[in-house]
């Protein structure tokens, strides 16, 4: 059985009651060209559900192509979807095209799509409403002929309420929801899952470890907060200490928060100074950004790098880009 991104590739192995109606749905929706909301905890397999959807539709000879819209600020990831014209910015040397012109015929899966900023969002909803939008730093409409799938683990409900997410967006991407349900409601699922998880890490590992029947009866009963990709993770661990690691610790490391950073008297002079600079370079950065009020052009310019540097700095620092103001939702068709 295959293995794609983490998690398995098929729905296949998903035959429980729990999956049946997502597997029937699939069936359903994917011959269509409706847009589909695929939403479930983290790690439930919702890409594989794309995958099914888009394999099984008539543009399964064209491209899938995901956009993990919470790994990109907004600026590059605006870039990342609808690409950008040479001279947009500064370091935009070339014409590139996004992922919505590569993904022509075909489907974009747009996942953590509760991660879009709303000044994105009015964007996103234009080329679902109209089918058309322009590059960044362009004026030339481009016409776009793509299927969206979207994925999130997010309430997206709550964060209409809480004014992050656009309503009419909410209900553009929501014409066909999908919930994958989590693995914990999947309990009779896990030995095929298993089975084909360890076969997998074997051949990545050039290992022929076995899962002992008692490892086995653990394995069932346990909650799996982290679902599938939890799984695989434990599954990978036996096979690379040769199935004789203790259990909880396996399960504990699956999904455990990291520890705490040593001591500073425990860290060497490098990792000292290296931790100071970067402390630096975050307090410059923010203070020029509120002197510049968040004009990120300006601040770039002051601080002599380029503007994509910065905008990656901001994400590498952790510094909270200013907010936008909400636009006013558009209009329904009548």
């Amino acid at each position: 059985m295959a293995v794609h991104s983490g998690v398995i590739n098929e729905l296949e192995l998903c035959t429980g009651p729990a999956m049946r109606a997502v597997r029937e749905l699939v069936a359903q929706v994917a011959v269509t060209n409706a847009t589909v909301l695929l939403t479930g905890e983290s790690g439930v397999g919702k890409e594989v559900v794309a995958r099914a959807i888009h394999r099984a539709s008539p543009r399964a000879q064209h491209s899938l192509l995901k956009v993990n819209c919470a790994a990109l600020p907004g600026e590059l990831l605006e870039s990342e979807l609808f690409g950008h014209e040479r001279g947009a910015f500064t370091g935009a040397h070339r014409d590139k095209p996004g992922k919505f012109e590569l993904a022509q015929h075909g489907t974009i899966l747009l996942d953590e799509i509760g991660e879009v900023p709303l000044r994105l969002q009015a964007k996103l909803l234009h080329v679902l409403q109209d089918g058309e939008f322009a590059r960044v730093g362009g004026e030339r409409v481009l016409q776009t002929d793509v299927r969206v799938l979207a994925a999130t683990n997010r309430d997206l409900v709550r964060e209409i309420e809480a004014g992050r997410f656009r309503e009419d967006l909410y209900y553009r991407l929501n014409v066909i929801a999908i919930h994958v349900p989590p693995l914990r409601e999947r309990r009779e699922e896990i030995p095929a899952l298993l089975d084909a998880l360890l076969a997998a890490a074997n051949a990545q590992y050039e290992r022929t470890v076995e899962i002992p029947a008692t490892v086995r009866r653990q394995l069932l009963e346990h909650s799996w907060p982290g679902n599938i990709r939890e799984l695989q993770n434990v599954v990978k661990r036996l096979v690379v200490l040769g199935g004789v690691a203790p259990l909880d610790d396996l399960l504990a490391g699956a999904h455990a928060p990291p520890r705490a950073a040593p001591a500073a008297e425990l860290l060497g002079l490098k990792q000292i100074a290296r931790r100071a600079a970067r402390d630096a370079e975050r307090l410059a950065i923010a203070d020029m950004l509120e002197r510049t009020h968040w004009n990120r052009a300006k601040a770039a310019r002051m601080l002599g790098i380029s503007y994509k540097a910065l905008l990656y700095k901001i994400v590498d620092c952790g510094l909270v880009t200013k907010p936008a103001p909400v636009p006013a939702p558009a209009e329904s068709p009548a």
